[in-house]
């Protein structure tokens, strides 16, 4: 029975590096995702292992919280990704930080033409950039980035913060606040997920808590 968030997450990585390699490529990236499907029809989840990037954001003291369906498994949900989206707070002080951790793990980041850039401090000050890295790429964001009515500063200080038994801590987005961007974004997939999160949160409060069967699913 898998209880605990980053088992879930690891069972969840597992999962999908085992589905991707029993595929043909589809040259596309996460970027490319379907609405629908999601990155795990793409080649973002060949090899997809987003602790490497979480245990350098620890080692580098930096509190970048995991957004998007990544925080959505920890929550208990049985879709699959391959990316990891972040979000932090955006203030200059953090930024060499972020990008020390980017760098340890060989990320390679990319301006809005999709052009690669240096993992400079001065470049995640921007509202949102994208990234790859060996194990996993994505979004890394900040409460600059147009966001609608949603105020997701007060996310940062709402969110979860889970701990293995080797000291790793990783931070994200409660479930509540996760449920409000899913249905803010409003794609396919992110209402289908917000509803999933509502339906297990309901469950949860009806009954004892059951395993996680993030392999029985094979969307993003």
């Amino acid at each position: 029975m898998i209880n605990e968030p980053l088992e879930r997450l690891r069972a969840a990585a597992r999962r999908t590096r085992e589905l991707a390699l029993k595929r043909a490529g589809t040259g596309l990236g996460h970027q490319d995702a379907d609405d629908d499907v999601g990155t795990i029809g793409t080649d973002a989840a060949l090899g997809f292992d987003p602790f490497p990037l979480l245990e350098a954001l620890h080692h580098h003291g930096v509190r970048a919280v995991v957004i998007g369906q990544v925080a959505g498994i920890m929550h208990g949900s049985a879709e699959l990704t391959g990316d990891l989206d972040l979000l932090w707070d955006g203030a200059p002080a953090h930024a060499p930080a972020l990008a020390a951790a980017f760098t340890s793990v060989n990320a390679q980041l990319f301006d809005e033409k999709g052009n690669p850039v240096a993992t400079r401090p001065d470049f995640f000050l921007r509202p949102k950039v994208q990234f790859t890295s060996p194990g996993a790429g994505g979004d890394c964001c900040t409460p600059a980035l147009p966001w609608g009515d949603l105020r997701v500063r007060g996310f940062l200080d709402r969110a979860i913060t889970a701990v293995d038994p080797g000291g790793l801590e990783v931070h994200y987005v409660s479930r509540k606040d996760l449920i409000r961007m899913r249905r803010a974004i409003g794609r396919p997939k992110d209402l289908r997920r917000a509803d999933e999160l509502d339906s297990s949160a309901s469950d949860r409060r009806g009954s004892p808590p059951t395993s996680d069967s993030a392999g029985d699913r094979q969307w993003d």
